[in-house]
């Protein structure tokens, strides 16, 4: 034999150690923990501590009052049986109620708009005492934090000032960082952008006394750009010290970079799949989320012609993001909230029952329904389903005995 017997254990390749503690540190793949189904957007001068429950009721009028019953769902939501559509409307009246906001993101960049320096100082300020009195309250989503002004705008002290103030009143307020907090870092047009802001991550943690890593954001992937500098950052994860925790991606601005006529600025048009599937590989096996952006629209008129039709357009455009491996997008407007979660609870449903029996099949090493054997790969992406489905479902890590 060419090679001498060898130790259980050993290494032979050289160099292969550090490539592999590499691969670790740079793909340290999905924790398979809870994602939000959406984020909400709201302008920081429209937010207030009851604007999370103003929300749902909002949305839940418009349920009872566009979708009374089982037949209504099929119609607008997709053909579906009877049961299910039952099963859907009950769980979506359900979570208006209990959790009508997964994701809050008070919004200090587009949303917002351009203000004197006093005014978003007061808005800070005010943001924060209603974060801590949320908190104070048991109302606080699980995600929630700020979106703040791009460093591409040329004054990233407007940006960190809003930031500072916003944090330290809801630490001041509440003595501690309550659990779910993340920024949103839009228009990341310079890759340096996001090592700096990291690093205003960390100053800020020094600041205000807590524990290094806690503070962590999302960048938006707004820009042509930044698909670019994307795809030769292999090492970007590892240089952001894990603070990077998604990506969303920006319809309307990117669409607007590429040149696309308004009518064409749209969630699933070709040039925004083509963003995405850059943004997954780019991020693949590093943890980080992926989220889809929105539909910027609402219902014309409260007539329920005017809401099923604003329900159809967001529902298709949910259905497109799913479908293509996105289980998170922005919501705009009260009215999206029902459409995101009927669809997305119908596009679960859907499948569940199949995927399980799948699963079965390949644990007790026969064929399943059909004649369909298994790869492990796809194994793995039907339990990765399964755990998704449960816990946008039911918000648990495994489905409950009552909805097996």
């Amino acid at each position: 034999m060419g090679l001498r017997h060898l130790t259980l254990g050993e290494t032979v390749v050289p160099g292969f150690d550090a490539a592999h503690a590499a691969q670790t540190e740079r793909y340290p793949g999905s924790a398979g923990a809870w994602q939000p189904v959406h984020t909400v957007y709201v302008p920081a001068d429209r937010f207030g501590h009851l604007t999370v429950r103003e929300w749902g009721d909002e949305a839940l009028a418009l349920l009872e009052r566009h979708l009374p019953d089982e037949a209504a769902v099929a119609s607008v939501f997709g053909p579906m049986p009877a049961a299910q559509a039952a099963d859907v409307r009950r769980r979506v009246a359900r979570k208006l109620v209990r959790e009508p906001i997964e994701d809050l993101r008070i919004d200090f960049e587009d949303g917002y708009g351009t203000r004197t320096g006093r005014e978003e100082d007061r808005h800070a300020d005010s943001a924060a005492r209603s974060i801590a009195l949320m908190d104070h309250l048991g109302t606080l989503p699980r995600r929630w934090g700020p979106r703040v002004k791009s460093f591409a705008d040329g004054d990233p002290a407007r940006s960190i000032r809003t930031l500072d103030m916003f944090l330290t009143g809801v630490v001041q307020r509440r003595g501690r960082l309550p659990d779910g907090f993340t920024v949103t870092f839009p228009k990341v047009l310079m890759e340096e952008y996001l090592g700096q802001f990291a690093s205003v991550l960390s100053s800020l943690e020094e600041g205000l006394g807590l524990v290094s890593g806690t503070l962590r954001f999302e960048m938006q992937v707004e820009a042509p750009q930044t698909v670019m500098f994307l795809t030769r950052s292999a090492n970007l994860v590892p240089l952001l010290g894990g603070r990077l925790a998604a990506a969303h991606f920006g319809v309307f601005d990117y669409t607007a970079a590429c040149g696309l006529p308004p009518a064409e600025q749209r969630l699933d048009h070709p040039v925004c799949d083509h963003a995405r599937e850059v943004m997954r590989v780019a991020l693949a096996g590093t943890g980080v989320e992926l989220s889809d952006g929105s539909l910027a629209a609402s219902p014309a008129s409260d007539a329920t012609a005017d809401v099923h039709r604003l329900w159809r357009a967001h529902a298709a455009m949910v259905r497109h993001s799913l479908r293509h491996g996105f289980y998170q997008g922005w919501d705009m407007h009260p009215s999206h909230l029902a459409a995101r979660y009927a669809t997305v609870y119908a596009f679960h449903l859907a499948t569940r029952d199949a995927y399980a029996e799948r699963v079965r099949a390949w644990e007790e090493r026969r064929a399943a329904a059909g004649g369909v054997m298994d790869e492990p790969a796809t194994v793995k992406t039907l339990s990765a389903a399964l755990h998704r489905a449960a816990l946008a479902l039911d918000g648990t890590e495994a489905l409950s005995a009552d909805d097996r």
